[in-house]
């Protein structure tokens, strides 16, 4: 999957020996840089040959009116997408007034190193001008962790063998509306073609410039943001440090911002450029307001001292990674896509301070910067396991969104609140409803997130202050979406069931369908989860339940109907084919021949209608198998093999959400194989580029999915009902895991290998009760228990085929089918008695 050559294997460090412009977009994502607010893509410091020359800020966005082909009533009216920020990390170097180009460039020496363990990007090159001089380059960048408002750029010129005039031109580019007059045109590569994960394109001037000024080294830019009225200021600050005799020029205009270096370079005496970055931003604050804070901003940056900025940077990192790290023994190359993969989940959420986890992090424009359930289901875990005021801040947005989510469900006619599908200021802000608001299960997945949190961590006092309000406002929407039912044996409702109807599931090969599996299974854990919380609450703070139920007009007899709810739930089972169907109808579909489809046609949303994919079992991602990880506590073991195997067959991969739960549950039922195979795809869909728009920006949720196949499917560990769980699952050839979790304020230190797990406790804390394949014991504040282990569970070879399910009957005793959606066709061709084949048919039946 990777040219080692280029990229070799190195457990700390993402290496790259060898600059190429064939996967320019890719590199850019893969080397970037950022701290949750702010983020750098790896865009070479010339300011040329981009896919995509991106500086983004968290939750910085421009508003547009969706527009819709035929309007209904509660579409979603108003469209955001993240704003490509000004950027500053063009710094060219001219020797000779030769610039450096790096494609015709003549570059004898080339290492480009993210290094993981200090969060810095550097870059060092030869350079060999036409005229034979040797010039070593030497840039690194990071964006502070300590200042979330801050990036430091650092770039050193040294010519070595020979006397020259070297000239630095440092910028600040609105490439937002500027890109064609200041920075050339994006490369066309990998743009092309209809692809809807990508962002949308805004064609008016989005920037409006506010107050723009330059002041000794520091050059300053502001804007006003068209439609959303956000507010943004960047100053740039320069430090220069040389034996060189040297001037400066400045140069300032509404979008551009030049500060220019002339050096008389002499032989081997370097001259180095520090350029001190800050960017902050509003809702609406005064562009004179936000230029203030940037000053002060860079005021602690100096006093600091650049040496100190990197100090303070290598520390953090150092605190992370004790409390974060996943270690694995014998891998170089599995080490180092994990710890790739942590380190994103650290710059994505770390200063994220309130605002939700982008689907990209900032480190592209995928998806519009917009946030989904992916950071519930698959993000907050790693957070509240590893970093608890992470997961917190990442509530809190929810919390934050709550009026507009109540707004939302009244729209729909369902009391409480309807969490948006897609958004960034916490509107609904997807255009496509059958796949985007009707997946409801949203407000279960952020509920799960909450109760996850609150059992790591025992932060009751969250729980009691905000987190109640979204556990009682997610439950009273389930109370009115979903319906009761009683059946003809009905007696005074003891044969009642609760149904939910209409919903989208994670899988978005199938919209809108009556009660959805994963939906009902989760909307039951959220209606049991808020009534035990009220419940708890009034026992256990009367006063926090009194504020609570005047502050939400609660019913007291709400939680009973909460509860009842969900003990009537309707889970589907399938008596015939043995599984739990993905939804009351899914079963009668025909079965799309996922084996006999040619890869040309995947992913199977760029190729085919959504009503062709929608009327055959087929699957985008994980949907039982999901709920079967998330709810496990509630399925057999044989009904998790039963419906594995039936489902996995179904399962396209075509999101990259997928693959981590897979491996997670053919972990858990004995495809262990098969789930290092599928941890593999997890852990390289960005480093191998597997889905081919890594360029767009990180896969953040596949990033933390990879943290959770390592701890809860090889590692084996489940909080179910509160309670911490081991039944591990190590690969063959793995000689050793190990990670760290923190439980209510315990810090856990735990080791497997073949024949035991080992649990260390931190010298801080309490005593921590654990189970290991149902044998509990406890570990007290720096003791170690040691668990003999026979044996990682059950083993079972190859992988589940759609071919097993050849002569299964259905519940209406027909038989099931596989075929592909493709047909022979002719289209007539104008003067000619001939005509033209456009597709090619595949007979995939059994």
């Amino acid at each position: 999957m990777i040219d080692r050559d280029r990229f070799p294997v190195d457990e700390w460090r993402l290496v790259e020996t060898e600059f190429s412009l064939d996967d320019v977009g890719v590199t850019e994502t893969l080397f970037a840089v950022g701290n949750g607010y702010l983020g750098l893509r790896g865009n070479s410091i010339e300011g040329r040959f981009a896919l995509e020359q991106g500086t983004y800020i968290n939750g910085f966005h421009e508003t547009f009116p969706i527009r819709h082909a035929e309007q209904a009533y509660g579409f979603a009216e108003v469209g955001q997408t993240i704003i490509n920020a000004p950027d500053a990390k063009v710094l060219r170097v001219y020797v000779d007034d030769e610039p450096l180009s790096l494609d015709v460039a003549d570059v004898r020496e080339y290492e480009r190193v993210l290094d993981m363990r200090q969060g810095i990007l550097r870059r060092n090159l030869l350079w060999v001008t036409p005229s034979g001089k040797r010039v070593r380059i030497e840039d690194e960048r990071f964006v502070s962790f300590d200042e979330k408002h801050l990036a430091v750029l650092r770039l050193t010129v040294t010519v070595l063998d020979a006397d020259a005039p070297v000239t630095v031109s440092s910028q600040l580019l609105n490439r937002q509306d500027g890109e064609g007059i200041y920075g050339g045109s994006p490369m066309a590569s990998g743009k092309a073609g209809f692809d809807p994960r990508k962002t949308e394109k805004l064609s008016d001037r989005v920037l409006q410039p506010r107050e723009y000024w330059q002041d000794g080294e520091r050059s300053a830019l502001s804007y006003e943001v068209s439609e959303s009225n956000m507010t943004l200021a960047v100053i740039a600050d320069h430090l220069i440090d040389t034996q060189n005799e040297y001037t400066s020029r400045r140069l300032i205009e509404p979008d551009i911002a030049k500060n220019v270096y002339r050096v008389q370079a002499r032989a081997g005496v370097p001259t180095t450029i520090t350029k001190l970055v800050s960017y902050h931003t509003s809702r609406g604050v005064p562009t004179g307001e936000l230029l203030d804070r940037c000053r002060r901003t860079l005021d602690r940056a100096v006093e600091t001292g650049i040496e100190g900025l990197f100090a303070q940077q290598i520390d953090w990192y150092a605190d992370f990674w004790d409390r974060s790290d996943v270690r694995i023994g014998g891998h170089g190359d599995l080490q180092q896509a994990t710890r790739w993969c942590l380190f994103q989940l650290a710059q994505a959420a770390a200063r994220a301070d309130g605002q939700g986890v982008p689907a990209k992090g900032v480190t592209g424009s995928g998806y519009s910067g917009h946030y989904f359930w992916d950071t519930e289901v698959y993000v907050l875990p790693f957070l509240a396991y590893t970093s608890p005021l992470w997961a917190r801040n990442a509530l809190r947005m929810r919390y934050l969104m709550l009026p507009a989510a109540r707004k939302r469900a009244h729209q729909l006619n369902e009391a409480g609140a309807l969490f948006p599908w897609r958004t960034i200021n916490g509107e609904e802000a997807s255009a496509y409803y059958a796949a985007g608001t009707a997946q409801y299960h949203i407000n279960a997945d952020v509920a799960f997130a909450l109760a996850k949190y609150v059992r790591a961590t025992g932060d009751e006092e969250f729980l009691a202050r905000e987190g109640v309000d979204i556990a009682v406002d997610t439950a009273r929407l389930w109370s009115t979406l979903g319906f009761w039912r009683s059946s003809d044996a009905a007696d005074d409702g003891e044969h009642d069931s609760f149904h939910i109807h209409g919903v989208t599931g994670p899988d978005e090969y199938t919209t809108v369908v009556n009660d959805n599996l994963f939906t009902n299974v989760m909307a039951r854990f959220n209606l049991r989860f808020a009534a035990r919380t009220v419940r708890d609450l009034a026992d256990n703070d009367p006063d926090a339940y009194a504020h609570m139920a005047e502050r939400m007009n609660l019913d007291p007899s709400e939680p009973e109907r909460w509860e009842k709810a969900a003990e009537a739930m309707h889970i589907p089972f399938s008596e015939a084919l043995g599984i739990h169907p993905q939804d009351a109808v899914f079963l009668e579909r025909e079965i799309w021949d996922l084996e006999n489809t040619p890869p040309d046609q995947r992913p199977l949303l760029l190729h085919f209608h959504p009503l062709v994919i929608y009327r055959y079992q087929v699957l985008k991602q994980a949907d039982v198998v999901l709920a079967l990880f998330l709810q496990g506590n509630h399925f057999t073991d044989a009904e998790k093999l039963a419906d594995f195997e039936y489902y996995d067959p179904l399962t396209t991969g075509d999101s990259t959400l997928s693959a981590v739960v897979q491996s997670i549950l053919a972990a858990e039922v004995g495809y262990q194989d098969l789930a290092l195979e599928y941890f593999r795809q997890a852990a390289f869909v960005d480093l191998g580029d597997l889905h081919h728009n890594a360029s767009d920006g990180v896969h953040v949720a596949s990033a933390g999915g990879v943290w959770t196949a390592l701890v809860s499917g090889f590692g084996g560990m489940r909080d179910h009902f509160g309670l911490l769980t081991f039944d591990p699952r190590l690969p063959a050839d793995w000689p050793e895991l190990s990670y760290v979790l923190h439980w209510h304020g315990t810090r856990l230190n735990v080791t497997l290998t073949t024949n035991a797990l080992t649990l260390r406790a931190g010298e801080q804390g309490a005593p921590v009760t654990f189970a290991v394949r149902g044998v509990d014991y406890t570990v007290a504040p720096g003791e170690t228990v040691r668990v003999a282990l026979h044996g990682q569970g059950p083993v079972r070879p190859g992988r589940p085929s759609i071919r097993q399910l050849e002569g299964s009957v259905r519940e209406d005793g027909t038989l099931l089918s596989a075929s592909v959606p493709i047909v022979t066709a002719t289209i007539p061709v104008v003067n000619d008695d001939d005509a033209a084949p456009i597709a090619v048919g595949l007979d995939g039946g059994f």
